[in-house]
Parts: structure tokens; sequence; C-alpha cells
């Protein structure tokens, strides 16, 4: 889009490039199918948008907990302005209404379409169930600092049973480096370490510039919340704990983890500095040397089913020395994750994916993580480095934030000694391991195992042109990314689909996103003249250029707060705690088509060729994030190998041809 967005050290266009991944689905079961494409079957999954009766039961019951315990922000710069920002608005009825009816015509037949506007007729008239609704909503958002606030953390997050692995936290691949061997993959694994750190001091004093859009100050919460957070599993719903700046017993440490083994490591001096990298280097050095044996992957039981791990988890606490090692683990500031090299193959930026995304499977990496952790950094043997972030605390402009300082540190500030002060040792965090625990560690194993054969993961790296091109045609470069997309996915299936883009709503207080719905009556009608060799290229171009300012002008919206996504849920929601049977418009074809996302997309630009990965949020659908560079794109396609319905491969062959017809199609027109 042509918003600026100004962050630490760089603007760059924006409008939307908060991610977020809502991976709902149900549990795997292993099939003995036919084809390669079908050994794993998924059972249909559900969105937050998707909430079944019965879970809505239980909404009824709920009452919102403190799920940021401890995160209490001191006064200063960075939050100066957060009580000034506006509160997230409600829509108004009549506008979501009417756009809901264009967003899902080129999604239905015209029989489907009649019965849902009549379904929306009556839901919206004068004195019906929505004006009721609308009007509880409306007292909600005025009792509230944000009206969706804890209801999409509860929805889209803490209540989701499924692993977070894949369904839920992005890997995100850097550039990697060239290691000549177990040494350099230490000495940049301390500069990473310090990097970081100098940009956790940079959060604490609040030099950290405020995010902005336009001149629009953006809500700062999310980045406190990126170190000192862990996700703790539970029974029917997790947590999310955070020990924040007010926390009386500040952590101090961090947690390294070499060959399955845990130690936490103090990196402060006696004075609250920062330990200076050859300091932590020698750290790193003791803990490898402490763990030159692969131990038991008991990191590997944050892959499981949520339900499943909190068991676990919970058994885990009874024994003290469990506990202590827990409580290490979920207070530390984050992680970070030595690897052991992996086979590459042909292709190492799709291995290097995988690897970010869920470790490689339990033969390799994956038991040499905790997957509940904010943030963990992976630094490989064989140069591999990236970061892992559990979703929950926040979306992705603060992690890319965080991740291009971390590489500028990286690449430019010199090997500096500190002063010759002792630190203390690493500490091995022991695990205690009965029967039953090696059990579920057995179980984790092969259960992951099945996930991991499952993704379908492919990385382009599109290089004839990049954001520049479009921009040099007077086209927002997201939307004219948006429509190759929606033109790649004609070219294969012929049909239109319910498209998300995750479209930030931080100018609000505690705003996180809404979605910005790419597929529309336009884009459709410029994808089958795209198709059809009778339509003039003039008439091409003119339906381009108004799919791509259409969806311009929706995501001006989305961004402004007026995005409909999270508008109807919030109808549905508080329809469920006024005791009230859903409304026949939530149960609806029509709208179950509309939230089964078979496009799931992000924006995540980053100033480095790094590229953010997640899973698609459907069984038959795909996952799509980019970084758009001046002078090429980059993207990460998802899909699972169960669905006979995807192809990765044949998706991300024709993103490419889409984008060379549509150059091809505007510098044609232009010499004209």
């Amino acid at each position: 889009m042509a918003f600026s967005v100004i962050t630490r050290s760089r603007s760059y266009d924006y409008n939307d490039a908060e991610d977020s991944v809502f991976g709902m689905r149900q549990d795997l079961t292993v099939q003995n199918l036919p084809t390669r494409r079908k050994r794993f079957v998924r059972r249909h999954s559900y969105s937050p948008y998707e909430v079944k009766v019965k879970t809505l039961a239980h909404h009824h019951q709920w009452k919102a907990p403190e799920f940021f315990c401890g995160a209490k922000l001191p006064p200063g710069r960075m939050v100066l302005h957060q009580s000034s920002l506006p509160r997230l608005p409600v829509p108004n009825l009549c506008q979501t209404l009417e756009k809901y009816l264009l967003t899902v015509r080129p999604l239905v037949d015209d029989t489907a379409f009649q019965k849902t506007k009549q379904l929306v007729e009556e839901f919206g008239k004068s004195g019906g169930l929505g004006e009721s609704l609308q009007t509880k909503l409306k007292k909600r958002a005025q009792e509230r600092q944000n009206w969706l606030d804890d209801w999409w953390l509860h929805t889209a997050y803490l209540d989701y049973r499924e692993p977070v692995v894949i369904h839920v936290s992005p890997g995100i691949v850097c550039p990697p480096q060239n290691f000549s061997g177990k040494e350099e993959q230490l000495q940049f694994a301390a500069k990473l370490v310090a990097g970081v750190l100098d940009y956790k001091v940079q959060i604490d004093d609040q030099s950290v510039p405020i995010d902005k859009l336009r001149t629009q100050p953006l809500c700062m919460d999310q980045y406190y919340k990126l170190f000192l957070a862990c996700r703790l599993p539970g029974d029917q719903r997790d947590q999310v704990v955070v020990y924040g700046p007010d926390c009386d017993d500040r952590p101090r440490h961090i947690v390294v983890v070499h060959n399955n083994q845990f130690f936490s490591l103090d990196v402060y001096d006696n004075n609250g500095k920062p330990l200076s990298q050859d300091l932590i280097h020698a750290q790193l050095q003791r803990v490898v040397c402490q763990s030159k044996d692969p131990g038991v992957p008991v990191g590997i039981l944050t892959t499981e089913n949520r339900d499943t791990w909190g068991r676990v988890y919970k058994a885990l606490k009874k024994d003290k020395h469990n506990k202590r090692s827990l409580e290490a683990i979920n207070k530390s500031m984050f992680m970070l994750c030595l690897d052991q090299e992996t086979d590459r193959g042909a292709d190492r930026w799709t291995s290097m994916g995988h690897q970010l995304m869920h470790g490689g499977g339990s033969q390799l990496n994956s038991g040499n993580r905790w997957f509940d952790k904010t943030l963990q950094f992976i630094v490989g043997t064989d140069g591999a480095v990236g970061i892992v972030y559990e979703h929950s605390p926040a979306e992705g402009p603060p992690i890319i934030a965080l991740l291009d300082h971390m590489l500028d540190f990286c690449s430019q500030a010199p090997e500096v000694k500190g002063p010759s002060v002792q630190p203390m040792e690493p500490e091995r965090l022991f695990f205690s391991l009965n029967d039953s625990v090696l059990e579920a560690i057995h179980n984790a194993k092969q259960n992951l195992d099945i996930q991991v054969q499952d993704l379908d993961l492919h990385l382009v790296m599109f290089k004839t042109y990049g954001k520049g091109f479009p921009k040099s045609q007077r086209l927002s470069p997201d939307s004219y990314i948006q429509m190759a997309m929606q033109l790649a996915f004609y070219k294969v299936y012929k049909v239109a689909c319910a498209t998300y883009e995750s479209g930030s709503t931080r100018m609000f207080h505690l705003g996180r996103t809404d979605t910005i719905r790419s597929a529309s009556v336009q884009s459709l009608k410029f994808c089958q003249a795209m198709q059809d060799s009778t339509v003039h290229p003039s008439e091409k171009v003119a339906l381009l250029r108004r799919a791509v300012e259409g969806h311009k002008k929706y995501a001006q919206e989305t961004v402004s707060g007026q995005g409909i996504d999270r508008h109807l849920l919030g109808l549905k929601l508080i329809a469920v705690e006024a005791g009230l049977d859903v409304p026949d418009l939530f149960v609806d074809s029509t709208y179950q088509q509309a939230v089964h996302f078979k496009l799931s997309t992000s924006q995540v630009p980053s100033k480095y060729d790094s590229l953010l990965c997640f899973g698609p949020v459907v069984p038959d659908g795909y996952g799509v994030c980019y970084n758009p560079a001046q002078d090429h794109l980059n993207f990460c396609i998802s899909a699972f190998n169960s669905s006979w319905q995807t192809d990765t491969g044949k998706l991300a062959a024709a993103l490419q041809q889409s984008l060379l017809e549509m150059q091809e199609l505007l510098q044609t027109q232009a010499k004209l």
C-alpha cells in the first residue's frame, strides 16, 4: 500500500505488514491412501470466526482473566501517547452488512447469494436482532479499553488446542551465514545475543522510536510483550504470562539449548549491564562443552496438542526439580537454540524454512526448542539463522523491527572485549522424567513427524522485479501483489476463493489486526479477463487498475477500524454472552465459505532478505507470506500434502507467471 510506516531505523511502504496466523485445525489421522499427496487426512478446521456451538456454550461461561499478568508499563516516552490513542470503533452495522454482501458475491453462486441476501436483510432490519446486538456491542466498547482485545486473544490463540508448531508459530528465515566450524557458530551466536540485548535495553529505557502510520502514532503495547513472555499450556485454555518491567524479581537470564539440553545463562553483570560479546561467547563455549551428547528431547513436548501438553506439564510440575527448570524457561527473556547441521538438499532456502518452522523433525532439531517461548533465536552449525515466535503476544512488525536491529548489529558492530568480570557459570536445567513422561515424549515425536511430513513448503525468490515496478506504474505494491496472487489462484483453480490478508489496527489502543479481503468482484473480473484472449489488453489494464484501487480502498478502511470480520465476530460473540442462539447469518453456508480462507496471506517487509513462514489456516488452503524488496520479491508458500487439492509448486509457478504477465501487460500498454 501507499502508506508509510516509520519504525526503528527505516521507513517503508506498509499498510498491513502485521501478520496474523490463525491455524485452526482439528486432529490429524494417518490413512493408507494410494498417492504421496494423500498420506494424511486433516479434518475440517475452524477459524476464529467459525466458532462451533459447543465452543460458544463455553464462551457464555467465560470471564476474561488477566492474560498478560505482570505487564504493566512504567511511564515514559514510548508509552506516553498510549492514553491518547483512540479506542477501536464499532463500525456502522448497515455499512458492515453491505460490505459483507459485496465480499461474498464472487465466492458463491446466484442461488446461495440470494439466500444470504435475505438473511442479511432480516438480520439488519430496523428493530431486528442485528440492531439489538449492535447496541450491546457498543455498550461493551464504552466499558472496555478495547472491545475486541480479550475476545480475540481467547478465540484466536489461547482456546486453540492444536499444536502451536506450524499452525500458530511462524518461523523467520534470515540470510544464511557461512561458518567454517562450531567456533564461528558460537561467535556469531554471541554477537546475535548481544544485539538482541542491545534492543531490549532500548525497549527498557523507551528509546525505541514510536511506530507511525503516516503521522499517526501506533500502539506500542506489543513491544513489551516480546521479551519475558511465555505461553503456558492448560486444560481447554492456555494462558500467557509476561514478567514485565514492574516485576519484583525481573529476570536477567536467557535459556540456551544445545543437543536438547537446557541451560540458564545470566547475561547481565553486577551493575545491570548486558555482558559483552566475548563473555557471552565464553559462556556459550561452556554450554557446548557440557552438552556434547544429545539429551532426552523434553522440548518436543511443546509441539503436542495443547490439552495433551497441558496434562504432561501439570504432571512435570509436581517434581520440585522440574518445577524449577520450567520456571527458569518460562521467566527467561528469550531462548537461543544452537542447532546441529541439517542436510539441505537442492533448495537451501526451503530447507531452512522447514528448520525454522518446526526444527526438521524428531531426529533433527525439533527437540532443541521450547515452542511456548515467545522468542527463540536459532543459529545452526551450517549457517542457518532465524527466529521462531509464539504468536499470541504480538504481530509481525515488532518482531521484524527487532530482527532488523539484530542483523544490523551482527553486520556492523565491532568485536568489543568487555571488562574482566567473572560471570556466573551456566546452570544446567535438569528434568526428572518418569516412564509416563518418557512415553509422552515418544508420542510427541511420532505426532510431530506426521506434521513435518505433511507440510508442503516452497520458498520463491522472484528476481525479475520488485515493488519498484508497481510504484512506477502508480499502483500500490501490496495491492498489486495481492492481485497477482488472485490471478495465480484463478489460473490453477478457475474460481475465486476467500482470501485473508492481515491489516493492522494498531492506530487504536491495544489494536491488533482485522481482515483485508483481497477477493472481490473487481479482482474476479480481472482474473477472468486475463484468461480470455478476446479481451483487449487496454481493458485488462483498466480492470487491473480497478481491482488494485478497490483493494487499496478496502485496506485503508480496514486499518482505520472499519473492517467487517472482527465486527461480525463481535456480533456473534455478544449474542452468545447474552445467552442467545447463534444468529442464522453465521450458520449460513455462505458465511462458512467466506471464513474458510483458502488463501491466508501477509506482507511482512524487512530491509533484509528475510522471509516469514507460516502454515495454512484450513486443510485445503495455502499460507502465503511475502517480503517485497525494491528490485525483487520473496514469497513463502505453504500447504499440506494430505490435501489432494493443493500443490505449492503449481501455485508458485502460477504466481511467477502472473507477475510476468502483469508486468508485460502494463509495459506494452504504456508504449501505445
